[in-house]
């Protein structure tokens, strides 16, 4: 029998709202916190910027670039998950812990006995789902343009009828999938981070925040979004920035969010 198991589970938090100066608050928070502990915001954050530059060196290697953009797009929606080791961080800074190495690797590595892989199995199925529709709409679209690359025949593909038309349908079922992922996650692995609870009620709890709140949740993710283009542009460098104050904002944005009548948080 597992510690995780040993401990009694917590009963599911209550719903608490969430104004539009919260944003900004946690948003400042997380900038604080990854000012604190640079380190580990650079690591877990390169595993972003690698994974980038893999996908595109893959891609570019097999002569499939065009799949850069649906790619590079989709492989963020894997964030809420990588983004554990910022919500230890996040945590024990709020606690006045010591930042270790490794109790915190060692936490994130330990989370494989709790409900983390579930809610990763959750995650994964829709970024491949994504990569899947993505395909299809393309497919749709421009299966027969003679194009090869489209970074260099951006001209002549993007901007025709065709072109058009695909941008428009892959940006809203992208929008939607994004959504769906956001709602599920928002806060439920901060919650399973720091609680006994299992996924299920977690993805519901988060799911329901949204929908309490939907104005500040859904300016949330439109300013996670904005966030995470801009950071991909000048080569995935930029998710060095954003997906470290990102995750601690996450954990902040929880902490705001959520009650649950003095409950004790598991013991980390």
């Amino acid at each position: 029998m597992t510690d995780a198991t040993m401990v009694e589970a917590s009963p599911p938090p209550q719903i608490g709202s969430v104004s539009y100066s919260d944003l900004g608050e946690v948003l400042k928070a997380g900038w604080h916190d990854f000012r604190r502990a640079p380190a580990f915001g650079l690591f877990f954050a390169s595993f972003f910027v690698i994974g980038g530059w893999l996908i595109f060196l893959q891609l570019d290697y097999v002569e499939r670039s065009f799949w850069i953009i649906p790619t590079a797009f989709g492989f963020p929606l894997l964030a809420p998950f990588l983004a554990v080791g910022l919500y230890c961080v996040s945590r024990r800074l709020e606690l006045s812990a010591p930042l270790d190495w490794r109790e915190i690797l060692g936490l994130v590595f330990r989370e494989k006995d709790r409900q983390m892989p579930s809610m990763a199995v959750v995650i994964i199925m829709i970024f491949l789902f994504w990569i899947f529709i993505a395909h299809m709409i393309f497919a749709l679209f421009l299966g027969l343009a003679p194009m090869t690359n489209i970074l260099t025949e951006w001209q002549t593909t993007i901007f025709s009828a065709d072109g058009i038309k695909m941008l428009a349908v892959g940006s809203l079922v992208g929008a939607a999938l994004g959504l769906v992922l956001y709602a599920l996650t928002v806060i439920s692995l901060p919650l399973l981070l720091d609680r006994e609870i299992d996924f299920i009620t977690a993805m519901i709890t988060s799911w329901q925040l949204v929908a309490a709140n939907p104005g500040p949740m859904l300016t949330w993710a439109l300013m996670i979004a904005v966030l995470v283009v801009l950071a991909l542009l000048p080569g995935f460098l930029g998710l060095f920035v954003v997906m470290p104050v990102l995750g601690h904002a996450s954990w902040h944005l929880y902490r705001r969010a959520v009650g649950f009548d003095d409950q004790p948080a598991v013991s980390r």
